[in-house]
């Protein structure tokens, strides 16, 4: 006698298979709905910002919810990710880590920080690699370019302006990138960019653009790849130095220029003393900073 397919052998119906259809929204939705939390925004700016209806992000999210790829593509850019990482399964953390996690979870930031900085010198051959790329870091009018083009110079190494990178990537200038795809698609490239010199280069000194700090994908990667220095200088410095290089944008339709200069460098400040190490550029001169620099450099490669 032949039992029915639609009993199983210990009497009861086997489980209902859920189809792959369903499956590929429901991980879709989760993915979304993770990388919305991660990036610390609610589903309704989320919906503003990608001009997709909060309704139908929450059924998206839920897993119910079908869409098509240009409002998807809508999202992952006010997400600043590419759309693949919506289809990219993570790879399940094993019970350590996740212990490990839960821990982290509860600590403040600066005990954060003390145990990034010892599990980077923990790692030997990680932590030489990194040594040997330096990557400056602060608002325009630091002197990063300057700087880091005569540091490269006298080390002897790849001289790398991030923001030039990012020009060559997309295509075209700054101005446009930011016109025609916004600052979603600016971090994109930039993190691209960043991401293409690491690989290209052991050695090298980096210069960023000022606002690498905000987008934390990014700057996590250029904290744990590079040493980093934060070239310090006050808000009157560094307008001052912006308008001597000629560059009158800064003041352009806007009385308030250094009072918004002022909260830009103090809202950025606590991310900007993340770097490795520090240099106030306003006290000294452009030689003076230089050869810190290289001393700081030399003395790295000794360690």
């Amino acid at each position: 006698m032949h039992l029915s397919n639609s009993i199983s052998r210990n009497g009861s119906p086997p489980a209902p298979q859920i189809p792959a259809s369903a499956q590929l929204l429901s991980g879709l939705g989760e993915r979304v709905r993770a990388w919305r939390s991660q990036r610390g925004i609610t589903r309704k700016a989320l919906a503003l910002q990608s001009q997709v209806s909060e309704r139908h992000l929450a059924q998206l999210e839920s897993g119910k919810g079908n869409i098509s790829v240009l409002l998807l593509q809508q999202i992952a850019d006010a997400l600043a990710l590419p759309i693949t990482h919506f289809f990219h399964e993570e790879p399940t953390a094993n019970a350590e880590l996740q212990l490990i996690n839960q821990i982290l979870a509860r600590l403040p930031e600066s005990a954060l920080v003390e145990i990034r900085q010892q599990l980077v010198r923990d790692h030997g051959k990680f932590e030489q690699t990194r040594q040997q790329r330096i990557a400056l870091i602060g608002l325009r009018g630091a002197g990063k370019s300057s700087l880091g083009g005569a540091l490269a110079k006298a080390l002897g190494c790849p001289f790398i302006e991030l923001d030039r990178d990012v020009e060559k990537l997309a295509g075209i200038g700054l101005s446009e990138l930011f016109s025609l795809y916004g600052q979603a698609g600016f971090r994109r490239f930039e993190r691209q960019a960043l991401e293409n010199a690491l690989k290209a280069h052991e050695r090298a000194v980096i210069a960023t653009g000022g606002s690498i700090v905000t987008e934390t994908a990014t700057f996590e990667m250029l904290l744990a790849d590079c040493y980093t220095i934060w070239l310090k200088a006050t808000p009157q410095e560094h307008m001052e130095r912006v308008l001597a290089q000629g560059d009158l944008r800064p003041m352009a339709g806007n009385k308030a220029a250094m009072n918004d200069l002022v909260q830009i460098l103090r809202s950025r400040e606590p991310l900007y003393g993340k770097a490795d190490f520090s240099i106030d550029t306003g006290k000294q001169s452009f030689d003076q900073t230089l050869a810190r620099l290289i001393d700081v450099a030399s003395e790295k490669e000794t360690l």
